[in-house]
């Protein structure tokens, strides 16, 4: 061996290397850039602290050599179109992965399968939070280098799924993220999408395969639709405020941190109207009681009757689940039975405390209800709660009525490790005005029909008295009634105690 033949080899090296790197496809680059959009590697690179990457099979070239030159391949498919490794984000470990789009635009190569398959067993093995940029059309059929029929061997959907409950998984969807991709980005704890995201189980091309018609890629899962649908949960501006926020959703994975600062807790006491038959939004609620901008809103455009978010109290990461009285009188739905469902697993999943405000008049009902599978959906949501084995802080603001007050707190008041109300808080079996007009049907149709609707308003002010917060708490139904500028005192120091 020559004296030089290890820096020929080490410039040969730096050289496959500089291939792989966005300098290398400096046009390619440019015109994306002219679309707004970023690279894989420059969002790695924003998300994942500086030198900290430590990429996995950068070499890695597509299973095309029986149809393209290799010299060919290794320009134009660097990394088989996905990037990925190790890194830490704010000093903490994580991986991260990311389809590369200019690369045969973002499709799933066999040996990019093989990549990703490797790495997500890392991350099992290694106990990492995972980020993973899905965008790209799914399968690739055009790789001939190895034997295939079938493909459906390939292991990376099998091993991603399982990783549900063993560390936290993060997808972030822009552009076009249709089939294999999308099943990715499904499968992922949380999704974060950009105004311009297509996310389908099919892209054009199977669709009109399979004989179902022509449409074009924006047409297919727009994210207008799948956030109102609940498929997506933070819908950002772009691909920068994407990482942003994957920091700001992980950041909560770190545990306390010093308490941070809050609006006045006496503001508490007047966000509610004084007529509490009047709707009001519950969102400047959960943010009094948040430490300053520590509030991160989920799935915000399905089921707005109930608000599920991620916050701060005193420094304390922690999960919110609140009625919405603007929708629906915060009755639960179906939808938002579901959605208080996937949250409160999420929860426990991540090991969140939850904080659950309650203002419902109980579950939505009626023959049109019914239909919704409302019965399916609110047996989840009453499963869920019951099973957390997070610490659960139950707080009665305004009305507390019937199955839908117990299940948003875990199936009953006394489930909650605490559970307190607001002074002007009423808790019932039901409406109290429907329990009077179920309790004296037969009276009621009894009595001349210009005296019901007077003696209905009556009982009703009498049963109002007796459903009070401070006439539940006397009887020991709930543990205690608060002035709301103390409640989170109230609450930090229950989470504090539960260790």
């Amino acid at each position: 061996m020559t004296e030089d033949a290890p820096a020929t080899g080490l410039t040969e090296l730096l050289a496959r290397r500089f291939l792989t790197t966005d300098e290398a496809r400096a046009e390619k680059v440019a015109r994306w850039h002219e679309r707004g959009r970023r690279t894989a590697r420059e969002n790695i690179a924003d998300l994942v602290d500086a030198g900290s990457f430590v990429e996995y099979g950068r070499f890695v070239t597509a299973a095309q050599e029986q149809r393209r030159p290799l010299a060919e391949l290794v320009v134009e498919a660097p990394a088989d179109g996905i990037v990925g490794g190790t890194a830490t984000i704010d000093g903490r470990p994580c991986a991260v992965l990311s389809y590369d789009y200019l690369v045969m635009a973002g499709t799933q190569g066999m040996r990019g399968h093989r990549k990703s398959d490797r790495l997500i067993e890392l991350v099992r093995r290694m106990g990492l939070p995972t980020v993973f940029f899905t965008e790209g059309g799914g399968g690739r059929p055009g790789d001939t280098d190895l034997p295939l029929v079938s493909a459906l061997d390939v292991g990376s959907f099998a091993l991603w799924g399982e990783l549900e409950g063993v560390v936290p998984r993060i997808a972030v969807v822009s552009g076009r993220c249709f089939a294999g991709n999308a099943v990715l980005a499904g499968c992922a704890d949380l999704r974060v999408a950009t105004p311009d995201a297509n996310l389908g189980m099919a892209g054009p091309a199977m669709i009109a395969g399979g004989g179902l018609g022509q449409f074009a890629a924006e047409e297919i899962g727009p994210v207008a639709e799948q956030a109102a649908n609940g498929v997506i949960d933070v819908v950002v501006e772009d691909e920068e405020e994407a990482v942003a926020v994957v920091r700001r959703l992980l950041g909560y994975l770190a545990g306390p941190v010093p308490g941070g600062a809050a609006a006045d807790p006496a503001a508490l006491r007047t966000l509610l109207p004084a007529n509490d038959r009047e709707a009001f939004d519950v969102r400047p609620v959960v943010e009094a009681l948040a430490d300053a901008d520590s509030v991160t809103w989920l799935r915000e455009a399905w089921a707005p009757e109930l608000v599920t978010a991620f916050a701060r109290i005193e420094g304390l990461p922690l999960g919110v689940v609140a009625n919405q009285s603007t929708h629906l009188a915060g009755a639960l739905t179906a939808d938002a039975s579901a959605k208080a469902a996937d949250f409160l697993g999420l929860c426990e999943r991540w090991g969140l405390p939850v904080v659950s405000l309650v203002d419902t008049p109980g579950f939505m009902v009626g023959p049109d209800a019914e239909r919704t599978g409302l019965v399916r959906q609110a047996a989840r949501m009453v499963n869920a709660g019951a099973r957390l084995s997070v610490p659960l802080v139950g707080v009665v603001l305004r009305r507390g009525y019937g199955l839908g007050a117990q299940a948003m707190l875990g199936g009953s008041t006394h489930r909650p490790l605490l559970t307190v109300a607001w002074p002007d808080a009423h808790l019932g079996p039901m409406g109290l005005e429907g329990a009077v007009r179920l309790a004296m049907a037969r009276e009621l149709a009894a009595l001349p029909e210009d005296e019901r609707e007077d003696t209905v308003a009556r009982h009703t002010a009498e049963l109002r008295t007796h459903a009070s917060a401070l006439n539940a708490a006397r009887v020991f139904e709930i543990d205690d009634v608060v002035d709301p500028a103390e409640t989170r005192g109230v609450v930090a120091a229950t989470l504090r105690a539960a260790g």
